[in-house]
């Protein structure tokens, strides 16, 4: 009943969200490195922030440092989807913000960390602190076409809850509360190129980056087996191997791009946005429930499948690149004749 009524909740805000996006302007227009052709309503995916504080009022303030970190993220992401915030401000709220989530897993009781000396812990933060940095920013980058942001994130809470109901090492509601969200998320952004209702913008796929990562975060330090963030294994490879191809082409990694593999399959393969999302969540889906259910439980065997998994998908990135990236560069002349 519960959740029945989250669901409820979370859709009638989603709706009223819409009703004041449309009046204030909050919209996303298309550009020549846009993977769409029609302005769409913009920051949809506050959604996933605001789940978080219905599932607080709901189920009480178990982890109030998380809380209050994905609030000023998210809420500072919102404001930049409205408009431009200054790239200190933006950076100062990402580190205040990955400072409080940490603290919240240091926190976890009984965690491998707990009696670790101080060098130990300091090693923990710098790693937590690259980690976070280089995840939530990915996530963001990788946020291009309708579905994609929302059909990940399923595709990566799903195993986590699977795993949760064995392990226990975050409150269940608060997974469950994160997938409604997110699933009304989807059933307005989860649809063919030109028929989506809203974007996620910066405040939805870095909102959902940090409760991913908090997450898994949570696992790991129960755990104390780092392997586990392969649930965004797909991710990860996409996002490192187009940062060192445009590294490689001596481009700004700053400026808008189409190079990502998804992007080539949407754009220069015409390949439909539901089509390209859903292979990306079948993949991620792939890697982590082979993870669970056919890898030994032992840190070993975690590892040994998480860098073959790591070099299938590398090859499978770079042949696909090597391939078909001569249509992009073909596109990107084109933008030049004009």
């Amino acid at each position: 009943m519960i959740y029945s009524i989250e669901f409820i909740l979370l859709l009638a805000i989603e709706l009223l969200y819409f009703r004041i996006a449309d009046k204030c302007n909050i919209i996303d227009k298309p550009n020549e490195r846009s993977s769409h052709s029609t302005i769409v309503l913009r920051g949809g995916g506050i959604i996933f922030l605001l789940g978080m504080w219905i599932w607080a009022a709901f189920f009480g303030f178990s982890y109030p440092w998380f809380l209050a970190a994905v609030t000023l993220i998210a809420g500072v992401s919102f404001v930049d989807d409205i408009r431009s915030l200054p790239d200190s401000v933006r950076l100062v709220a990402q580190f205040v913000a990955m400072g409080l989530t940490l603290y919240e897993l240091y926190c976890v009781p009984g965690q491998f960390l707990e009696d670790a000396p101080w060098w130990m812990v300091s090693a923990f933060v710098v790693m937590g602190l690259i980690i976070f940095v280089g995840a939530s920013n990915i996530i963001n980058f990788m946020d291009g076409i309708n579905g994609i942001t929302g059909g990940y994130a399923l595709a990566s809470l799903i195993p986590i809850y699977v795993l949760n109901r064995e392990l226990g090492f975050v409150e269940e509601s608060l997974v469950l509360t994160v997938i409604l969200a997110d699933i009304v998320f989807c059933f307005f952004n989860f649809r063919p190129k030109g028929k989506a209702k809203c974007f996620a913008g910066d405040v939805g796929s870095i909102g959902i980056a940090f409760i991913l990562l908090f997450l898994i975060g949570r696992l790991v330090m129960v755990t104390g087996d780092v392997s586990y963030f392969i649930f965004l294994l797909v991710y990860g490879v996409d996002g490192c191997l187009t940062i060192c191809h445009r590294i490689m082409l001596h481009e700004n990694l700053g400026e808008a791009h189409r190079k990502h593999a998804f992007q080539l399959m949407a754009n220069e393969l015409k390949i439909g946005h539901v089509t390209v999302s859903l292979i990306y969540m079948a993949l991620q889906m792939a890697v982590s429930l082979g993870f669970i259910y056919l890898c030994p439980d032992n840190t070993v065997a975690h590892w040994i499948y998480l860098v073959v998994a790591l070099i299938v998908l590398a090859i499978a990135y770079i042949l696909f690149k090597k391939k078909y990236y001569h249509l992009h560069e073909e596109y990107l002349a084109s933008l030049k004749q004009k």
